[in-house]
């Protein structure tokens, strides 16, 4: 079976070459991998399920690194055996070449011959079945040791419209004149005067609209409209007293009448008492 191809990768030719000589990365990229151990500098073992055509078996083998030249190439060399599923063995040449500062080419070309109950399922579905776990690690192996692509810019976000404030001066149109503040009494308050009362109100110049007719700038007497009537002021709680409580009449008469009752009782007493 012989086997080539190139992978385009997003990532720096000595990340590929890292990749390429760690286990964990290659762990993570071998379909069916379950696991991979560096055996010596240039030597690792590992175990692997694979699934052809209608047979499944676990290979356990050994893979041998030769004419290693960091980071452009090196030669892959290893056998695995199945048991009863047969055995596998052969080598592959795999190359590194520097297409920009993030970008790398990987090339390769395998050679593998294969024994056992595998060679009788015949080289097609061998072929197509090595071919898909090639695709399956290139693109795991790419998508493990690919530069993360930067986060777009967010776009400039425009400065929101600053938010209308009331100004601290009010200006009236030419012709009108302060009113009370909406809700309270106008009289006959023309729509001008009217109009003068809402302005100063929205400049913030009312403290408390409505409790008086709101004054002129510069010094001037307030105008009051016609039927103008200001406010009362709240009238303060009476203060309780003793004898605020003590009613003033019993069954409808009058305090003295029962106080003059009860002393002639007592003088009664007494004299009935002496006699």
């Amino acid at each position: 079976m012989e086997m080539s191809g190139e992978r385009r990768i997003e990532a720096p030719r000595a990340t590929v070459w890292q990749g390429l000589n760690d286990p964990e990365v290659l762990r993570a990229s071998i379909p069916g991998c379950e696991t991979v151990e560096r055996t010596g500098d240039d030597s690792f073992q590992a175990r692997v399920a694979v699934k052809l055509g209608p047979m499944a078996a676990k290979f356990a083998g050994k893979v041998q690194l030769t004419n290693i030249n960091p980071p452009e190439s090196y030669t892959i060399g290893g056998e695995g055996n199945g048991g009863a599923m047969g055995f596998a063995k052969g080598g592959a040449d795999v190359a590194l070449r520097e297409l920009g500062p993030t970008t790398t080419l990987l090339t390769y070309n395998v050679k593998a011959q294969v024994g056992g109950k595998m060679a009788q399922l015949g080289a097609r579905l061998i072929d197509s079945t090595a071919k898909q776990m090639a695709d399956q690690f290139f693109d795991r192996f790419a998508a493990y040791v690919s530069t993360p692509a930067e986060p777009a810019a967010a776009p400039a976000s425009q400065d929101a419209p600053a938010t209308p404030r009331p100004s601290h001066e009010a200006v009236l149109p030419e012709g009108t004149v302060p009113t009370p503040a909406p809700g309270t009494e106008i009289g006959d308050s023309s729509p001008l005067e009217r109009l003068g009362s809402a302005t100063i109100i929205g400049a913030g110049l009312s403290e408390h609209a409505g409790d008086k007719p709101p004054g002129m700038e510069g010094g001037q007497q307030p105008v009051a409209p016609r039927g103008y009537a200001p406010p009362r002021p709240a009238s303060q709680p009476a203060a309780l007293s003793v004898l605020s409580l003590v009613p003033t009449e019993i069954f409808g008469l009058p305090l003295t009448f029962w106080g003059g009752t009860l002393i002639w009782l007592v003088l009664l007493v007494v004299l009935f008492l002496r006699g």
